[in-house]
């Protein structure tokens, strides 16, 4: 599975973005979608994810209320609304995809978008 991140770049603090994550395969046959993101010096942490089978999703306490994840089905393609932006939300966001065709389990990863929030 191929993903491929947009939306990403420079804000204010306060300020909105969207980030898109488009698939390369039917979002049907991803298991769990979400978004990461890896602060310099930092490790790589959840942002927020979804799981298709109980239709549950999972948010960071730091985003709760401000980041919010959705999909498109028709266009396999996961967003990221991301509102009330901090400058400690400046990170490499990434997209994750996991699932199984077939036989074969997959967790795949986009190749991460620049997120930046100025004070």
């Amino acid at each position: 599975v191929q993903l491929v991140e947009s939306g990403g770049g420079l804000v204010q603090a306060g300020g909105s973005l969207r980030l898109s994550c488009a698939t390369s395969r039917s979002i049907f046959s991803i298991s769990t979608m979400g978004w990461y993101r890896q602060a310099p010096g930092k490790q790589r942490e959840l942002v927020a994810t979804f799981t298709r089978g109980d239709s549950s999703t999972i948010y960071a306490d730091s985003v709760k209320g401000r980041f919010t994840i959705s999909r498109d089905n028709a266009k396999n393609t996961m967003y990221l609304q991301m509102s009330s932006l901090k400058p400690e939300d400046t990170a490499v966001y990434s997209c994750n995809a996991r699932g199984r065709v077939g036989p074969l389990d997959f967790n795949s990863w986009g190749q991460g978008t620049q997120v930046t929030v100025s004070s």
